[in-house]
């Protein structure tokens, strides 16, 4: 524009917020004919802060038309006069997804302090969610983000809050695969122990399975030894264990809201297809890798039927499933909590740990210690509005937040 000003002016507003706020702002500016740089606008509670910066005008009249419009809405008006747009962010930039519940003020201000201290800056805070766990997202730039992971992972043990540091881009954009393991993940059993206590073996069974998920001892040969034991239970035993199957917190919430985004999700269990696969068709889930439990003349034989899935088959798993959704690793997420999953979480683009052993959780790219499975969606950079406008567009009813307490985690 001809005889514009080569100076920018950031205006910035804030008081209650009530609608037309940014209107009577970039309508009294528009009086001066000036450009808009950059602008950006939060609302906590009930407080609106509104930032802009402008360009192509005298400065001097643009204050004036700014600080006449503060004054008549009774909010407090802020401007510095600069040079040119706003400062390019640089490179490494991330997302820092910080979920507790509760979210400290002490947990937060360790995550900020290392990101600083790292030598990254934290440009732009959102909330993603407030329930059933409070979700900050930080976006960050400047990171080296497999170093900051690393270096968050140990404030999120110190702090007992959830850390989750991933790059941003389009890698973050767009359809994902989400494989997850299924019993102490997907389910709240190990099917496995619920068998066994139909053959009153479930201590014996429980023990190794411990052993196993904690990595003292190999899967296949552990599990081999567990079937065993099931021997001469009758077959129609699966029915009645399928019935005492408990979902996850959160479980329906996080398949139905993923496959309204059009991703593709999948179980990948070491227990049985027999307990699994009605479990996966009930929710519409898109691919599903269990054991089979052979079974004659009626009853259990005591031995598995095929190549047992164990640790590296649920990694190969991830692979093929990938491959057939024609996605890149990149696009890929794995959730589980035993040691059987390491090689499954390493292959994921993210591999998320649920309530799961010290080993996984110190290996895992993220972390979840809270009891509902849709917080894996708020790592994921989805918010809680997604989930409930999601549900809204399908007709489906928003339920009422949670009352939470520790041992009653009541959401599906």
């Amino acid at each position: 524009m001809t005889g514009a000003s080569p100076h920018t002016l950031r205006v910035t507003l804030s008081g209650d917020d009530r609608p037309g706020v940014t209107f009577a702002l970039l309508a009294a500016v528009a009086e001066a004919q000036a450009e808009v740089l950059d602008l950006e606008q939060m609302v906590v509670r009930d407080h609106l802060t509104l930032s802009v910066l402008l360009g192509g005008a005298d400065t001097d009249r643009l204050t004036s038309l700014a600080h006449s419009v503060g004054h008549r809405l009774g909010m407090r008006t802020r401007t510095r006069v600069g040079q040119g747009d706003s400062n390019t962010r640089r490179d490494g930039r991330a997302h820092v997804v910080a979920l507790g519940q509760p979210l400290t003020a002490s947990g937060l201000a360790a995550v900020t302090a290392r990101i600083a201290a790292h030598g990254a800056n934290i440009d732009r805070i959102r909330r993603l969610s407030r329930y059933p766990v409070t979700t900050i997202e930080l976006d960050v730039s400047g990171a080296d983000v497999p170093r900051l992971r690393v270096e968050l992972a140990t404030v999120a043990a110190a702090e007992r809050i959830d850390i989750a540091v991933a790059p941003a881009g389009l890698a973050r954009i767009g359809s994902r695969l989400v494989v997850m393991d299924v019993d102490s993940t997907f389910i709240q059993q190990e099917v496995i122990e619920l068998i066994a206590a139909h053959a009153g073996c479930e201590e014996q069974v429980a023990a190794v399975t411990e052993r196993a998920m904690r990595g003292e001892l190999d899967f296949a040969e552990s599990l081999r030894a567990r079937v065993a034991l099931l021997a001469g239970l009758p077959a129609t035993v699966l029915d009645e264990v399928r019935d005492e199957i408990v979902l996850t917190p959160g479980a329906r919430t996080l398949v139905r809201t993923l496959k309204r985004l059009g991703d593709t999700v999948a179980l990948v269990s070491g227990g049985f297809l027999e307990i699994v696969g009605p479990v996966a068709a009930d929710l519409g889930i898109d691919h599903v890798l269990a054991n089979r439990l052979e079974v004659a003349d009626g009853r259990l034989t005591g031995r598995v039927d095929g190549e047992i899935v164990d640790r590296p088959g649920k990694a190969a798993a991830l692979r093929r499933f990938a491959a057939e959704a024609g996605l890149p690793l990149s696009r890929t997420v794995a959730v589980g909590d035993g040691a059987n999953d390491l090689d499954m979480l390493a292959a994921a683009g993210l591999g998320i740990a649920f309530n799961a052993k010290p080993l996984v959780r110190e290996q895992a790219d993220a972390s979840v210690n809270v009891p509902y499975l849709d917080a894996v969606l708020f790592l994921l950079g989805i918010t809680r509005e997604d989930v409930e406008d999601a549900d809204a567009d399908a007709g489906t009813p928003t339920p009422a937040p949670p009352v939470i307490s520790p041992g009653n985690p009541t959401r599906v």
